[in-house]
């Protein structure tokens, strides 16, 4: 898993290095608009074309049929039922093209939160980094040790929170910091990254153990400790000022592929 989080990561921070010299919405507007392509290239090569024409043609009957005869209760009837029917034929026959998309775009998502979904820590503003212990840790051993780069101070001793399974630290970054924090458990070394500072750049997220949970945060390498299962640091959320207009990157990211993609389709000669 490692392997494909890393490789994604790479092409990524690629792409956004490419746009380093403008807003981030730039990048991600560009980005979507290649997404709304893509979509559609993939919804017009999985889909049976003839039979969603033919089941749109149904609906737009259905819809005209409730306009015309509104004073029919039968008529009006009949062609509820025909819309309702038609609108589940339709359904079954975006389902296929939706399975071809739905890996991919889900993967593409996830990594992209790292880019646009968070900031740097502020310099000057305490925030805490926490770290989830696994069921087999034992509360009386030593508490885990962290070390943190010059740019970063420890502001507290580690807490621990025993029922919860849980050892946390309040930190503050002195100066903007791309550097590790570094734990020692059970005379382990493990690394958290740290990002702090004005730049908006890649921020990774949790970091985790399981394989399973590296799918959902796959930003950093695997813990590899028996004894820990995650390592947090709560950076704040990101927002894309475009027209005036604080956006969430994941709203903005669908708004501009579907529109791409509604307005290429008859270029393309697709039926959505």
């Amino acid at each position: 898993m490692d392997l494909i989080n890393s490789a994604i990561n790479f092409l990524l921070q690629l792409y956004y290095s490419a746009f380093s010299w403008a807003p981030p919405a730039l990048g991600l507007t560009v980005l979507s608009a290649l997404v709304g392509v893509g979509m559609l290239w993939v919804f017009g090569k999985t889909s049976d074309q003839k039979r969603m024409k033919a089941v749109k043609n149904k609906v737009w009957a259905a819809l005209f049929e409730l306009r015309v005869y509104v004073d029919e209760p039968r008529v009006t009837w009949r062609a509820q039922k025909s819309l309702f029917t038609a609108n589940l034929r339709y359904m079954a026959l975006a389902l296929k093209p939706a399975l071809f998309m739905i890996v991919p775009m889900g993967l593409l998502l996830l990594h992209l939160e790292a880019f646009y979904g968070r900031t740097p820590l502020p310099v000057g503003h305490e925030v805490i980094v926490t770290m989830g212990m696994s069921p087999d840790w034992n509360s009386e051993s030593p508490v885990p040790q962290l070390t943190a780069p010059p740019e970063v101070r420890v502001t507290s001793p580690a807490v621990r929170a025993i029922p919860a399974r849980e050892v946390s630290w309040r930190i503050e970054p002195v100066s903007p910091v791309s550097g590790n924090l570094n734990f020692v458990v059970d005379g382990q070394s493990i690394a958290k990254r740290i990002e702090a500072g004005p730049r908006r750049r890649f921020v990774p997220g949790k970091s985790v153990s399981s394989t399973v949970q590296a799918l959902w945060s796959p930003d950093e390498k695997q813990i590899t400790s028996s004894k820990v299962q995650w390592i947090e640091i709560r950076y704040p959320e990101a927002s894309l000022p475009i027209f005036g207009v604080h956006w969430n990157w994941l709203v903005w990211f669908f708004v501009v592929s579907l529109v791409v993609a509604l307005l290429l389709k008859k270029h393309f000669g697709v039926v959505i």
